[in-house]
């Protein structure tokens, strides 16, 4: 969109995402958001008549927002706008082309934290409960479920789970996390359990004798993918007649927010999630009062 605006202010749009691609090398995505946000704030500057970048004051950044703002532009786009635009004028003030940024003293929009949605302890065991037919594939379905619920794993942790790192006599798992952080998670006797009954009958027979270094193996023998146990949970949250979405996630939420409400502290949670800031923990606590306040207004006399 920048080349439909023959201005210098195009050019040096068009110079900061050349910039971008090939000194930051940054991936193609986020220089086709930022060219897409460059150009939505230079079609606005249109009206008044800017055609430089040294021309762009605050206040013309401000009116940009409050434009984005009145057509109904979500904090979290507005956020990304931002960025975009402090990024853009740090290119210009490197260059010299710029003496101050016009972004220097805005704000970020506030973009909040969506509450973390949970199932209740009647949901999990619904969706626990292994149905009359078993097959190996069953087990291994549910052998995911029960780890997943007993320790709060990434699904993409436990689908790329090696078989090395789950230990049945201790009891835990050993993950590596995001940032190449490793730690260790404990679970249950009845994770354990259904461990143990996959790994004695259902593994051996999906995998027809071939060796895998993957806990849990498809039929071709490799790692299970994160689209295809989207699929099989959701699938499994039907067939237990709960009638809202639910994906793996949504069971790690629940294993925090379950611990934490049955007395557990934030730390140790933290420490089990593989959060690097217990401040992405503290958000469950906050789903547990949300919890407490929905109960009071239902059932107290003056709710």
């Amino acid at each position: 969109m920048s080349r439909e605006l023959p201005s210098p202010l195009a050019d040096t749009v068009d110079s900061f995402l050349q910039h971008l691609t090939v000194q930051q090398r940054l991936a193609a995505n986020t220089i086709l958001a930022y060219g897409s946000d460059l150009s939505f704030f230079l079609a606005f500057l249109k009206q008044y008549r800017i055609t430089a970048a040294d021309e762009i004051r605050p206040g013309h950044v401000q009116a940009f927002f409050r434009h984005c703002h009145d057509r109904g532009t979500g904090s979290r786009s507005n956020a990304r706008r931002l960025a975009a635009l402090r990024s853009y004028f740090a290119f210009l003030a490197g260059h010299g082309l710029i003496r101050s940024s016009p972004v220097a003293d805005i704000d970020p929009p506030r973009t909040g934290r969506s509450l973390p949605k949970a199932l209740n302890i009647s949901e999990v065991d619904r969706i626990l409960t292994l149905p009359e037919k078993i097959t190996p594939l069953v087990l291994r379905n549910y052998a995911m479920l029960h780890l997943l619920y007993g320790t709060g794993l990434r699904v993409s942790e436990l689908v790329s789970l090696p078989i090395k790192g789950c230990n049945l006599a201790g009891g835990h798992v050993r993950i590596m996390g995001k940032g190449n952080k490793e730690r260790m998670v404990p679970f249950a006797e009845a994770t354990r359990r259904r461990l143990q009954d996959y790994l004695d009958h259902g593994r051996p027979l999906i995998l027809k004798n071939r060796p895998s270094p993957h806990l849990f193996v498809s039929n071709r023998g490799r790692a299970m993918t994160r689209t295809r146990f989207w699929q099989i949970i959701a699938g499994i949250a039907r067939a237990a007649g709960i009638d809202r979405p639910v994906s793996p996630h949504m069971l790690r939420h629940s294993f925090a927010t379950h611990l934490l409400a049955g007395g557990a502290d934030l730390r140790s949670v933290q420490l089990m999630l593989g959060h690097a800031d217990i401040s992405t923990t503290q958000i469950y606590t906050k789903v547990d009062a949300s919890r407490l306040k929905s109960i009071h207004r239902r059932f107290h006399p003056r709710g």
